[in-house]
Protein backbone atom coordinates (compact mmCIF):
# COMPACT_ATOMS: atom_id res chain seq x y z
CA UNK A 1 0.00 0.00 0.00
CA UNK A 2 2.92 2.35 0.54
CA UNK A 3 3.95 1.95 -3.07
CA UNK A 4 0.53 3.05 -4.26
CA UNK A 5 0.55 6.08 -2.01
CA UNK A 6 4.02 7.10 -3.15
CA UNK A 7 3.00 6.89 -6.79
CA UNK A 8 -0.18 8.91 -6.22
CA UNK A 9 1.37 11.61 -4.09
CA UNK A 10 3.16 13.49 -6.85
CA UNK A 11 -0.05 13.62 -8.86
CA UNK A 12 -1.96 15.22 -6.02
CA UNK A 13 0.42 18.07 -5.29
CA UNK A 14 2.09 18.77 -8.58
CA UNK A 15 0.71 19.90 -11.80
CA UNK A 16 -2.85 18.47 -11.80
CA UNK A 17 -4.61 18.17 -15.14
CA UNK A 18 -3.74 15.32 -17.40
CA UNK A 19 -0.20 14.82 -16.14
CA UNK A 20 -1.46 13.38 -12.88
CA UNK A 21 -3.11 10.29 -14.33
CA UNK A 22 -0.27 9.73 -16.76
CA UNK A 23 2.32 9.75 -13.94
CA UNK A 24 -0.03 7.59 -11.94
CA UNK A 25 -0.11 5.05 -14.71
CA UNK A 26 3.64 5.03 -15.14
CA UNK A 27 4.10 4.70 -11.39
CA UNK A 28 1.89 1.67 -11.27
CA UNK A 29 3.70 0.13 -14.18
CA UNK A 30 7.04 0.52 -12.42
CA UNK A 31 5.91 -1.13 -9.18
CA UNK A 32 7.10 -4.62 -8.34
CA UNK A 33 4.94 -7.52 -9.26
CA UNK A 34 3.62 -7.98 -5.74
CA UNK A 35 1.55 -4.78 -5.81
CA UNK A 36 -0.19 -5.55 -9.15
CA UNK A 37 -2.47 -8.18 -7.78
CA UNK A 38 -4.09 -6.18 -4.99
CA UNK A 39 -7.31 -5.35 -6.99
CA UNK A 40 -8.69 -2.26 -8.81
CA UNK A 41 -7.90 1.31 -7.72
CA UNK A 42 -10.21 3.07 -5.27
CA UNK A 43 -13.52 4.52 -6.59
CA UNK A 44 -12.58 8.25 -6.17
CA UNK A 45 -9.41 7.77 -8.22
CA UNK A 46 -11.29 5.93 -11.05
CA UNK A 47 -13.89 8.71 -11.23
CA UNK A 48 -11.17 11.30 -11.50
CA UNK A 49 -9.50 9.40 -14.36
CA UNK A 50 -12.74 9.12 -16.36
CA UNK A 51 -13.37 12.81 -15.90
CA UNK A 52 -9.98 13.65 -17.38
CA UNK A 53 -10.73 11.49 -20.48
CA UNK A 54 -14.15 13.07 -20.98
CA UNK A 55 -12.76 16.57 -20.84
CA UNK A 56 -10.13 15.59 -23.41
CA UNK A 57 -12.85 14.41 -25.86
CA UNK A 58 -14.74 17.68 -25.45
CA UNK A 59 -11.62 19.67 -26.31
CA UNK A 60 -11.09 17.59 -29.50
CA UNK A 61 -14.73 18.13 -30.58
CA UNK A 62 -14.39 21.91 -30.10
CA UNK A 63 -11.15 21.91 -32.06
CA UNK A 64 -12.82 19.93 -34.94
CA UNK A 65 -15.76 22.35 -35.10
CA UNK A 66 -13.48 25.30 -35.34
CA UNK A 67 -11.58 23.67 -38.23
CA UNK A 68 -14.83 23.16 -40.31
CA UNK A 69 -15.37 26.07 -42.71
CA UNK A 70 -16.74 26.80 -46.18
CA UNK A 71 -13.28 27.57 -47.49
CA UNK A 72 -11.94 24.22 -46.31
CA UNK A 73 -14.95 22.42 -47.95
CA UNK A 74 -14.37 24.17 -51.27
CA UNK A 75 -10.69 23.37 -51.09
CA UNK A 76 -11.46 19.70 -50.51
CA UNK A 77 -13.92 19.58 -53.43
CA UNK A 78 -11.41 21.20 -55.77
CA UNK A 79 -8.43 19.06 -54.81
CA UNK A 80 -9.91 15.63 -54.11
CA UNK A 81 -9.01 12.86 -56.58
CA UNK A 82 -9.93 9.31 -57.58
CA UNK A 83 -8.38 6.49 -59.61
CA UNK A 84 -10.31 4.87 -62.51
CA UNK A 85 -7.98 1.86 -62.56
CA UNK A 86 -9.58 0.70 -59.31
CA UNK A 87 -12.58 -0.41 -61.46
CA UNK A 88 -10.82 -1.17 -64.72
CA UNK A 89 -13.25 -3.87 -65.91
CA UNK A 90 -16.28 -1.59 -65.68
CA UNK A 91 -14.77 1.26 -67.68
CA UNK A 92 -13.32 -1.12 -70.27
CA UNK A 93 -16.79 -2.55 -70.82
CA UNK A 94 -18.24 0.94 -71.22
CA UNK A 95 -15.60 1.79 -73.80
CA UNK A 96 -16.34 -1.39 -75.74
CA UNK A 97 -20.03 -0.47 -75.79
CA UNK A 98 -19.17 2.87 -77.36
CA UNK A 99 -17.00 1.15 -79.96
CA UNK A 100 -19.82 -1.31 -80.67
CA UNK A 101 -22.26 1.55 -81.28
CA UNK A 102 -19.76 3.15 -83.63
CA UNK A 103 -19.35 -0.12 -85.55
CA UNK A 104 -23.09 -0.81 -85.84
CA UNK A 105 -23.78 1.53 -88.83
CA UNK A 106 -21.03 -0.04 -90.93
CA UNK A 107 -21.83 -3.67 -90.06
CA UNK A 108 -25.58 -3.14 -90.35
CA UNK A 109 -25.36 -1.46 -93.74
CA UNK A 110 -23.13 -4.25 -95.03
CA UNK A 111 -25.84 -6.72 -94.04
CA UNK A 112 -28.56 -4.47 -95.48
CA UNK A 113 -26.80 -4.07 -98.83
CA UNK A 114 -26.21 -7.80 -99.11
CA UNK A 115 -29.82 -8.57 -98.17
CA UNK A 116 -31.25 -5.96 -100.56
CA UNK A 117 -29.30 -7.47 -103.44
CA UNK A 118 -30.61 -10.90 -102.43
CA UNK A 119 -34.17 -9.53 -102.62
CA UNK A 120 -33.34 -7.86 -105.94
CA UNK A 121 -32.05 -11.16 -107.30
CA UNK A 122 -35.25 -12.97 -106.28
CA UNK A 123 -37.35 -10.09 -107.68
CA UNK A 124 -35.54 -10.00 -111.04
CA UNK A 125 -35.91 -13.77 -111.29
CA UNK A 126 -39.68 -13.32 -111.71
CA UNK A 127 -39.22 -11.02 -114.72
CA UNK A 128 -36.24 -12.65 -116.44
CA UNK A 129 -35.58 -16.35 -115.84
CA UNK A 130 -39.04 -17.46 -114.74
CA UNK A 131 -40.65 -16.79 -118.18
CA UNK A 132 -37.83 -18.71 -119.85
CA UNK A 133 -38.20 -21.63 -117.43
CA UNK A 134 -41.95 -21.68 -118.02
CA UNK A 135 -41.34 -21.72 -121.78
CA UNK A 136 -38.92 -24.64 -121.45
CA UNK A 137 -41.35 -26.56 -119.23
CA UNK A 138 -44.21 -26.05 -121.71
CA UNK A 139 -41.93 -27.05 -124.59
CA UNK A 140 -41.06 -30.27 -122.77
CA UNK A 141 -44.73 -30.92 -122.12
CA UNK A 142 -45.64 -30.42 -125.79
CA UNK A 143 -42.75 -32.48 -127.14
CA UNK A 144 -43.11 -35.29 -124.62
CA UNK A 145 -44.61 -37.78 -127.14
CA UNK A 146 -41.47 -37.42 -129.27
CA UNK A 147 -39.27 -38.66 -126.44
CA UNK A 148 -41.58 -41.43 -125.25
CA UNK A 149 -42.76 -42.15 -121.74
CA UNK A 150 -39.45 -43.33 -120.37
CA UNK A 151 -39.99 -41.36 -117.17
CA UNK A 152 -43.10 -41.82 -115.10
CA UNK A 153 -43.15 -38.07 -114.39
CA UNK A 154 -44.43 -35.85 -117.16
CA UNK A 155 -42.57 -32.87 -115.69
CA UNK A 156 -39.97 -32.44 -113.02
CA UNK A 157 -41.19 -30.94 -109.71
CA UNK A 158 -39.30 -27.70 -110.34
CA UNK A 159 -40.95 -27.36 -113.75
CA UNK A 160 -44.40 -27.88 -112.26
CA UNK A 161 -43.72 -25.12 -109.71
CA UNK A 162 -42.50 -22.80 -112.47
CA UNK A 163 -45.66 -23.33 -114.52
CA UNK A 164 -47.82 -22.68 -111.46
CA UNK A 165 -45.98 -19.45 -110.73
CA UNK A 166 -46.32 -18.28 -114.32
CA UNK A 167 -50.03 -19.06 -114.47
CA UNK A 168 -50.65 -17.27 -111.16
CA UNK A 169 -48.81 -14.20 -112.45
CA UNK A 170 -50.80 -14.08 -115.69
CA UNK A 171 -54.18 -14.57 -113.99
CA UNK A 172 -53.51 -11.97 -111.29
CA UNK A 173 -52.23 -9.50 -113.88
CA UNK A 174 -55.50 -9.65 -115.81
CA UNK A 175 -57.48 -9.46 -112.57
CA UNK A 176 -55.59 -6.27 -111.63
CA UNK A 177 -56.95 -4.57 -114.78
CA UNK A 178 -60.34 -4.42 -113.07
CA UNK A 179 -58.88 -2.29 -110.25
CA UNK A 180 -59.01 1.41 -111.11
CA UNK A 181 -55.86 3.11 -109.79
CA UNK A 182 -57.15 6.65 -110.46
CA UNK A 183 -60.37 6.10 -108.55
CA UNK A 184 -58.41 4.65 -105.64
CA UNK A 185 -56.08 7.67 -105.66
CA UNK A 186 -58.90 10.23 -105.46
CA UNK A 187 -60.74 8.16 -102.86
CA UNK A 188 -57.68 8.12 -100.60
CA UNK A 189 -56.87 11.78 -101.26
CA UNK A 190 -60.30 12.83 -100.01
CA UNK A 191 -59.66 11.40 -96.55
CA UNK A 192 -58.31 13.39 -93.62
CA UNK A 193 -54.66 13.26 -92.67
CA UNK A 194 -55.12 11.44 -89.39
CA UNK A 195 -57.35 8.86 -91.07
CA UNK A 196 -54.73 8.22 -93.73
CA UNK A 197 -52.08 7.82 -91.03
CA UNK A 198 -54.19 5.14 -89.33
CA UNK A 199 -54.87 3.45 -92.66
CA UNK A 200 -51.16 3.33 -93.49
CA UNK A 201 -50.34 1.71 -90.15
CA UNK A 202 -53.10 -0.85 -90.65
CA UNK A 203 -51.72 -1.62 -94.11
CA UNK A 204 -48.25 -2.30 -92.69
CA UNK A 205 -49.68 -4.76 -90.17
CA UNK A 206 -51.81 -6.42 -92.85
CA UNK A 207 -48.77 -6.72 -95.13
CA UNK A 208 -46.88 -8.67 -92.45
CA UNK A 209 -49.84 -10.95 -91.83
CA UNK A 210 -50.31 -11.58 -95.55
CA UNK A 211 -46.61 -12.37 -95.96
CA UNK A 212 -46.61 -14.81 -93.05
CA UNK A 213 -49.59 -16.79 -94.34
CA UNK A 214 -49.01 -16.31 -98.07
CA UNK A 215 -45.80 -18.29 -98.31
CA UNK A 216 -47.50 -21.19 -96.51
CA UNK A 217 -50.27 -21.10 -99.12
CA UNK A 218 -47.76 -21.16 -101.97
CA UNK A 219 -45.68 -23.94 -100.38
CA UNK A 220 -48.83 -26.00 -99.84
CA UNK A 221 -49.71 -25.56 -103.52
CA UNK A 222 -46.23 -26.57 -104.72
CA UNK A 223 -46.11 -29.66 -102.51
CA UNK A 224 -49.66 -30.72 -103.38
CA UNK A 225 -48.92 -30.44 -107.11
CA UNK A 226 -45.61 -32.34 -106.94
CA UNK A 227 -46.40 -34.91 -104.25
CA UNK A 228 -45.92 -38.48 -105.55
CA UNK A 229 -49.15 -40.20 -106.44
CA UNK A 230 -48.27 -43.38 -104.56
CA UNK A 231 -48.81 -41.54 -101.31
CA UNK A 232 -52.15 -41.67 -99.57
CA UNK A 233 -54.13 -38.53 -100.33
CA UNK A 234 -54.15 -36.19 -97.33
CA UNK A 235 -55.09 -32.91 -99.04
CA UNK A 236 -58.09 -31.20 -100.59
CA UNK A 237 -56.68 -31.25 -104.12
CA UNK A 238 -54.56 -29.13 -106.40
CA UNK A 239 -57.41 -26.98 -107.78
CA UNK A 240 -58.56 -25.60 -104.37
CA UNK A 241 -54.95 -24.86 -103.43
CA UNK A 242 -54.45 -23.13 -106.77
CA UNK A 243 -57.49 -20.87 -106.30
CA UNK A 244 -56.32 -20.05 -102.76
CA UNK A 245 -52.91 -19.04 -104.13
CA UNK A 246 -54.46 -16.86 -106.86
CA UNK A 247 -56.74 -15.17 -104.34
CA UNK A 248 -53.83 -14.53 -101.97
CA UNK A 249 -51.58 -13.00 -104.65
CA UNK A 250 -54.42 -10.81 -105.92
CA UNK A 251 -55.40 -9.51 -102.47
CA UNK A 252 -51.78 -8.91 -101.47
CA UNK A 253 -51.16 -7.01 -104.70
CA UNK A 254 -54.18 -4.79 -104.00
CA UNK A 255 -52.91 -4.16 -100.47
CA UNK A 256 -49.51 -3.06 -101.78
CA UNK A 257 -51.28 -0.86 -104.35
CA UNK A 258 -53.16 0.91 -101.55
CA UNK A 259 -49.82 1.44 -99.76
CA UNK A 260 -48.29 2.92 -102.91
CA UNK A 261 -51.34 5.14 -103.47
CA UNK A 262 -51.21 6.44 -99.89
CA UNK A 263 -47.53 7.24 -100.33
CA UNK A 264 -48.30 8.97 -103.62
CA UNK A 265 -50.94 11.14 -101.92
CA UNK A 266 -48.38 12.05 -99.26
CA UNK A 267 -45.90 13.13 -101.93
CA UNK A 268 -48.47 15.25 -103.76
CA UNK A 269 -49.94 16.96 -100.68
CA UNK A 270 -49.26 20.70 -100.57
CA UNK A 271 -48.00 21.05 -97.01
CA UNK A 272 -46.28 17.63 -96.85
CA UNK A 273 -47.96 17.02 -93.49
CA UNK A 274 -48.94 13.45 -94.32
CA UNK A 275 -45.41 12.64 -95.50
CA UNK A 276 -44.01 14.04 -92.26
CA UNK A 277 -46.44 11.97 -90.18
CA UNK A 278 -45.61 8.81 -92.14
CA UNK A 279 -41.89 9.42 -91.61
CA UNK A 280 -42.44 10.01 -87.90
CA UNK A 281 -44.04 6.59 -87.78
CA UNK A 282 -40.57 5.13 -88.33
CA UNK A 283 -39.33 6.81 -85.16
CA UNK A 284 -42.26 5.36 -83.23
CA UNK A 285 -40.84 1.99 -84.22
CA UNK A 286 -37.78 2.76 -82.09
CA UNK A 287 -39.94 3.06 -78.99
CA UNK A 288 -41.60 -0.29 -79.67
CA UNK A 289 -38.34 -2.16 -80.23
CA UNK A 290 -35.48 -0.67 -78.24
CA UNK A 291 -36.80 -1.18 -74.71
CA UNK A 292 -37.53 -4.89 -75.07
CA UNK A 293 -35.37 -7.91 -74.46
CA UNK A 294 -33.76 -9.28 -77.61
CA UNK A 295 -31.64 -12.34 -78.22
CA UNK A 296 -29.52 -13.02 -81.26
CA UNK A 297 -32.29 -14.99 -82.94
CA UNK A 298 -34.82 -12.21 -82.39
CA UNK A 299 -32.38 -9.65 -83.74
CA UNK A 300 -31.87 -11.84 -86.81
CA UNK A 301 -35.60 -11.79 -87.45
CA UNK A 302 -35.73 -8.03 -87.05
CA UNK A 303 -32.79 -7.58 -89.43
CA UNK A 304 -34.54 -9.69 -92.07
CA UNK A 305 -37.70 -7.67 -91.56
CA UNK A 306 -35.79 -4.40 -92.00
CA UNK A 307 -34.19 -5.69 -95.21
CA UNK A 308 -37.57 -6.68 -96.64
CA UNK A 309 -39.15 -3.40 -95.54
CA UNK A 310 -36.41 -1.28 -97.06
CA UNK A 311 -36.52 -3.11 -100.39
CA UNK A 312 -40.31 -2.88 -100.51
CA UNK A 313 -40.11 0.86 -99.83
CA UNK A 314 -37.69 1.25 -102.73
CA UNK A 315 -40.16 -0.47 -105.07
CA UNK A 316 -43.03 1.66 -103.73
CA UNK A 317 -41.00 4.82 -104.34
CA UNK A 318 -40.34 3.61 -107.89
CA UNK A 319 -44.08 3.13 -108.43
CA UNK A 320 -44.79 6.62 -107.02
CA UNK A 321 -42.23 8.18 -109.35
CA UNK A 322 -43.65 6.33 -112.37
CA UNK A 323 -47.20 7.48 -111.62
CA UNK A 324 -46.12 11.07 -111.05
CA UNK A 325 -43.99 11.18 -114.18
CA UNK A 326 -46.92 9.87 -116.19
CA UNK A 327 -49.18 12.65 -114.88
CA UNK A 328 -46.61 15.28 -115.90
CA UNK A 329 -46.04 13.77 -119.39
CA UNK A 330 -42.60 12.45 -118.44
CA UNK A 331 -41.16 15.90 -117.86
CA UNK A 332 -37.62 15.48 -116.46
CA UNK A 333 -37.94 18.65 -114.41
CA UNK A 334 -40.64 17.10 -112.25
CA UNK A 335 -38.27 14.29 -111.31
CA UNK A 336 -36.06 16.83 -109.53
CA UNK A 337 -39.13 18.01 -107.64
CA UNK A 338 -39.67 14.48 -106.30
CA UNK A 339 -35.99 13.83 -105.63
CA UNK A 340 -35.73 15.68 -102.26
CA UNK A 341 -38.77 13.86 -100.85
CA UNK A 342 -37.45 10.50 -102.02
CA UNK A 343 -34.07 11.17 -100.41
CA UNK A 344 -35.77 12.29 -97.20
CA UNK A 345 -37.79 9.07 -96.96
CA UNK A 346 -34.74 6.90 -97.62
CA UNK A 347 -32.55 8.85 -95.16
CA UNK A 348 -35.15 8.61 -92.40
CA UNK A 349 -35.44 4.85 -92.93
CA UNK A 350 -31.67 4.39 -92.72
CA UNK A 351 -31.36 6.62 -89.64
CA UNK A 352 -34.15 4.79 -87.81
CA UNK A 353 -32.59 1.39 -88.54
CA UNK A 354 -29.17 2.50 -87.32
CA UNK A 355 -30.48 4.03 -84.09
CA UNK A 356 -32.74 1.05 -83.41
CA UNK A 357 -30.05 -1.58 -83.90
CA UNK A 358 -27.41 0.44 -82.04
CA UNK A 359 -29.48 0.68 -78.87
CA UNK A 360 -30.80 -2.88 -79.10
CA UNK A 361 -27.25 -4.22 -79.21
CA UNK A 362 -26.26 -1.88 -76.37
CA UNK A 363 -29.10 -2.84 -74.03
CA UNK A 364 -28.78 -6.58 -74.73
CA UNK A 365 -24.96 -6.83 -74.71
CA UNK A 366 -24.75 -8.05 -78.31
CA UNK A 367 -21.56 -7.42 -80.24
CA UNK A 368 -21.41 -5.96 -83.73
CA UNK A 369 -19.86 -9.20 -85.03
CA UNK A 370 -23.28 -10.81 -84.94
CA UNK A 371 -24.20 -9.11 -88.22
CA UNK A 372 -21.43 -11.02 -89.99
CA UNK A 373 -23.05 -14.22 -88.71
CA UNK A 374 -26.39 -13.07 -90.10
CA UNK A 375 -24.76 -12.32 -93.44
CA UNK A 376 -23.17 -15.77 -93.47
CA UNK A 377 -26.57 -17.38 -92.77
CA UNK A 378 -28.14 -15.56 -95.71
CA UNK A 379 -25.19 -16.53 -97.89
CA UNK A 380 -25.61 -20.14 -96.81
CA UNK A 381 -29.19 -20.09 -98.15
CA UNK A 382 -27.98 -18.89 -101.52
CA UNK A 383 -25.18 -21.45 -101.78
CA UNK A 384 -27.29 -24.36 -100.52
CA UNK A 385 -29.99 -23.62 -103.14
CA UNK A 386 -27.39 -24.51 -105.81
CA UNK A 387 -26.49 -27.85 -104.22
CA UNK A 388 -27.45 -31.27 -105.52
CA UNK A 389 -29.53 -31.87 -102.38
CA UNK A 390 -31.45 -28.58 -102.71
CA UNK A 391 -35.10 -28.95 -101.77
CA UNK A 392 -36.41 -25.45 -102.56
CA UNK A 393 -35.99 -22.66 -105.04
CA UNK A 394 -33.86 -19.72 -104.03
CA UNK A 395 -36.68 -17.18 -104.33
CA UNK A 396 -38.79 -19.32 -102.00
CA UNK A 397 -35.96 -19.54 -99.45
CA UNK A 398 -35.66 -15.75 -99.46
CA UNK A 399 -39.42 -15.51 -98.94
CA UNK A 400 -39.26 -17.80 -95.92
CA UNK A 401 -36.19 -16.18 -94.43
CA UNK A 402 -37.12 -12.53 -94.87
CA UNK A 403 -40.87 -12.60 -95.42
CA UNK A 404 -40.38 -11.12 -98.90
CA UNK A 405 -42.74 -12.71 -101.45
CA UNK A 406 -41.96 -11.34 -104.93
CA UNK A 407 -45.11 -12.47 -106.76
CA UNK A 408 -47.59 -9.81 -105.48
CA UNK A 409 -45.06 -7.02 -105.83
CA UNK A 410 -44.18 -8.19 -109.34
CA UNK A 411 -47.86 -8.26 -110.37
CA UNK A 412 -48.34 -4.70 -109.13
CA UNK A 413 -45.18 -3.40 -110.83
CA UNK A 414 -46.16 -5.00 -114.16
CA UNK A 415 -49.62 -3.46 -113.84
CA UNK A 416 -48.23 0.02 -113.14
CA UNK A 417 -45.58 -0.12 -115.86
CA UNK A 418 -47.98 -1.33 -118.55
CA UNK A 419 -50.52 1.34 -117.64
CA UNK A 420 -47.95 4.14 -117.42
CA UNK A 421 -45.88 3.37 -120.51
CA UNK A 422 -47.56 3.02 -123.88
CA UNK A 423 -45.76 0.82 -126.40
CA UNK A 424 -46.55 1.75 -130.01
CA UNK A 425 -44.57 1.01 -133.13
CA UNK A 426 -41.75 -1.33 -134.04
CA UNK A 427 -39.12 0.88 -132.44
CA UNK A 428 -40.94 0.77 -129.11
CA UNK A 429 -41.13 -3.02 -129.19
CA UNK A 430 -37.44 -3.17 -130.06
CA UNK A 431 -36.70 -1.00 -127.02
CA UNK A 432 -38.79 -3.34 -124.87
CA UNK A 433 -36.82 -6.35 -126.12
CA UNK A 434 -33.52 -4.60 -125.46
CA UNK A 435 -34.73 -3.64 -122.02
CA UNK A 436 -35.65 -7.28 -121.32
CA UNK A 437 -32.20 -8.46 -122.36
CA UNK A 438 -30.72 -5.76 -120.15
CA UNK A 439 -32.72 -7.11 -117.20
CA UNK A 440 -31.45 -10.61 -117.94
CA UNK A 441 -27.87 -9.31 -118.02
CA UNK A 442 -28.41 -7.49 -114.74
CA UNK A 443 -29.89 -10.63 -113.18
CA UNK A 444 -27.01 -12.84 -114.33
CA UNK A 445 -24.38 -10.33 -113.21
CA UNK A 446 -26.07 -9.87 -109.85
CA UNK A 447 -26.33 -13.64 -109.35
CA UNK A 448 -22.67 -14.21 -110.18
CA UNK A 449 -21.46 -11.50 -107.81
CA UNK A 450 -23.80 -12.66 -105.04
CA UNK A 451 -22.73 -16.28 -105.47
CA UNK A 452 -19.06 -15.36 -105.25
CA UNK A 453 -19.61 -13.20 -102.18
CA UNK A 454 -21.76 -15.91 -100.59
CA UNK A 455 -19.05 -18.54 -101.04
CA UNK A 456 -16.58 -16.13 -99.46
CA UNK A 457 -18.84 -15.49 -96.46
CA UNK A 458 -19.53 -19.20 -96.00
CA UNK A 459 -15.82 -20.00 -96.01
CA UNK A 460 -15.06 -17.19 -93.57
CA UNK A 461 -17.76 -18.53 -91.23
CA UNK A 462 -16.37 -22.12 -91.66
CA UNK A 463 -19.75 -23.50 -92.71
CA UNK A 464 -18.56 -25.66 -95.63
CA UNK A 465 -19.10 -28.89 -93.72
CA UNK A 466 -22.80 -28.07 -93.40
CA UNK A 467 -23.03 -27.99 -97.17
CA UNK A 468 -21.42 -31.42 -97.37
CA UNK A 469 -23.74 -32.85 -94.71
CA UNK A 470 -27.29 -32.83 -96.08
CA UNK A 471 -30.17 -32.11 -93.71
CA UNK A 472 -31.85 -35.05 -92.04
CA UNK A 473 -35.20 -36.08 -93.47
CA UNK A 474 -38.04 -37.97 -91.89
CA UNK A 475 -41.26 -39.46 -93.10
CA UNK A 476 -44.35 -37.41 -92.28
CA UNK A 477 -46.66 -38.56 -89.58
CA UNK A 478 -43.90 -39.74 -87.25
CA UNK A 479 -43.39 -38.04 -83.91
CA UNK A 480 -40.61 -35.55 -84.26
CA UNK A 481 -39.21 -36.39 -80.84
CA UNK A 482 -38.19 -39.80 -82.18
CA UNK A 483 -36.66 -38.43 -85.33
CA UNK A 484 -33.15 -39.51 -84.41
CA UNK A 485 -34.08 -43.16 -84.65
CA UNK A 486 -36.35 -42.96 -87.70
CA UNK A 487 -34.63 -40.36 -89.87
CA UNK A 488 -32.06 -41.15 -92.50
CA UNK A 489 -29.77 -38.73 -94.25
CA UNK A 490 -30.70 -37.96 -97.80
CA UNK A 491 -28.35 -38.10 -100.73
CA UNK A 492 -25.93 -35.23 -100.86
CA UNK A 493 -22.42 -34.09 -101.62
CA UNK A 494 -19.34 -35.86 -100.44
CA UNK A 495 -16.92 -33.97 -98.29
CA UNK A 496 -14.19 -34.20 -100.93
CA UNK A 497 -16.13 -32.22 -103.54
CA UNK A 498 -15.21 -28.63 -104.05
CA UNK A 499 -17.69 -25.91 -103.06
CA UNK A 500 -17.40 -23.98 -106.29
CA UNK A 501 -17.92 -27.09 -108.38
CA UNK A 502 -20.93 -28.34 -106.42
CA UNK A 503 -23.02 -25.20 -106.91
CA UNK A 504 -23.21 -25.72 -110.68
CA UNK A 505 -24.55 -29.28 -110.65
CA UNK A 506 -28.18 -30.24 -111.01
CA UNK A 507 -30.19 -31.91 -108.26
CA UNK A 508 -30.27 -35.68 -108.27
CA UNK A 509 -33.70 -37.11 -109.02
CA UNK A 510 -34.66 -39.84 -106.57
CA UNK A 511 -36.12 -43.11 -107.78
CA UNK A 512 -39.85 -43.58 -107.68
CA UNK A 513 -39.76 -46.71 -105.54
CA UNK A 514 -38.15 -44.80 -102.70
CA UNK A 515 -40.61 -43.23 -100.32
CA UNK A 516 -40.21 -39.45 -100.64
CA UNK A 517 -39.07 -37.73 -97.55
CA UNK A 518 -39.90 -34.33 -96.15
CA UNK A 519 -37.18 -32.05 -94.83
CA UNK A 520 -37.95 -30.87 -91.35
CA UNK A 521 -35.94 -28.66 -89.06
CA UNK A 522 -35.55 -29.05 -85.34
CA UNK A 523 -37.38 -25.78 -84.75
CA UNK A 524 -40.39 -27.10 -86.67
CA UNK A 525 -40.23 -30.35 -84.71
CA UNK A 526 -40.33 -28.47 -81.45
CA UNK A 527 -43.35 -26.43 -82.49
CA UNK A 528 -45.39 -29.33 -83.93
CA UNK A 529 -44.72 -32.17 -81.51
CA UNK A 530 -47.93 -33.74 -80.11
CA UNK A 531 -48.88 -33.17 -76.51
CA UNK A 532 -48.33 -36.81 -75.58
CA UNK A 533 -44.57 -36.56 -75.99
CA UNK A 534 -43.92 -33.92 -73.33
CA UNK A 535 -40.91 -35.77 -71.99
CA UNK A 536 -39.32 -35.83 -75.43
CA UNK A 537 -40.07 -32.15 -75.85
CA UNK A 538 -37.97 -31.29 -72.82
CA UNK A 539 -35.13 -33.41 -74.19
CA UNK A 540 -35.29 -31.70 -77.57
CA UNK A 541 -35.49 -28.32 -75.84
CA UNK A 542 -32.36 -29.05 -73.84
CA UNK A 543 -30.58 -30.06 -77.04
CA UNK A 544 -31.64 -26.78 -78.64
CA UNK A 545 -30.10 -24.82 -75.80
CA UNK A 546 -26.72 -26.51 -76.17
CA UNK A 547 -26.41 -25.99 -79.89
CA UNK A 548 -24.22 -23.30 -81.33
CA UNK A 549 -25.72 -19.98 -82.37
CA UNK A 550 -24.65 -20.38 -86.00
CA UNK A 551 -26.60 -23.59 -86.29
CA UNK A 552 -29.66 -22.00 -84.73
CA UNK A 553 -29.64 -19.15 -87.23
CA UNK A 554 -29.91 -21.57 -90.14
CA UNK A 555 -33.16 -22.94 -88.74
CA UNK A 556 -34.89 -19.61 -88.10
CA UNK A 557 -37.02 -17.98 -90.74
CA UNK A 558 -38.89 -14.71 -90.68
CA UNK A 559 -41.96 -16.08 -88.90
CA UNK A 560 -40.50 -18.69 -86.53
CA UNK A 561 -41.38 -18.17 -82.88
CA UNK A 562 -38.13 -17.80 -80.96
CA UNK A 563 -37.45 -15.92 -77.76
CA UNK A 564 -39.85 -13.27 -76.58
CA UNK A 565 -41.26 -11.62 -79.67
CA UNK A 566 -41.53 -11.63 -83.43
CA UNK A 567 -40.88 -8.35 -85.17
Amino acid sequence: MAGVGDAAAPGEGGGGGVDGPQRDGRGEAEQPGGSGGQGPPPAPQLTETLGFYESDRRRERRRGRTELSLLRFLSAELTRGYFLEHNEAKYTERRERVYTCLRIPRELEKLMVFGIFLCLDAFLYVFTLLPLRVFLALFRLLTLPCYGLRDRRLLQPAQVCDILKGVILVICYFMMHYVDYSMMYHLIRGQSVIKLYIIYNMLEVADRLFSSFGQDILDALYWTATEPKERKRAHIGVIPHFFMAVLYVFLHAILIMVQATTLNVAFNSHNKSLLTIMMSNNFVEIKGSVFKKFEKNNLFQMSNSDIKERFTNYVLLLIVCLRNMEQFSWNPDHLWVLFPDVCMVIASEIAVDIVKHAFITKFNDITADVYSEYRASLAFDLVSSRQKNAYTDYSDSVARRMGFIPLPLAVLLIRVVTSSIKVQGILSYACVILFYFGLISLKVLNSIVLLGKSCQYVKEAKMEEKLSNPPQTCTPGKPSSKSQNKCKPSQGLSTEENLSASITKQPIHQKENIIPLLVTSNSDQFLTTPDGDEKDITQDNSELKHRSSKKDLLEIDRFTICGNRID
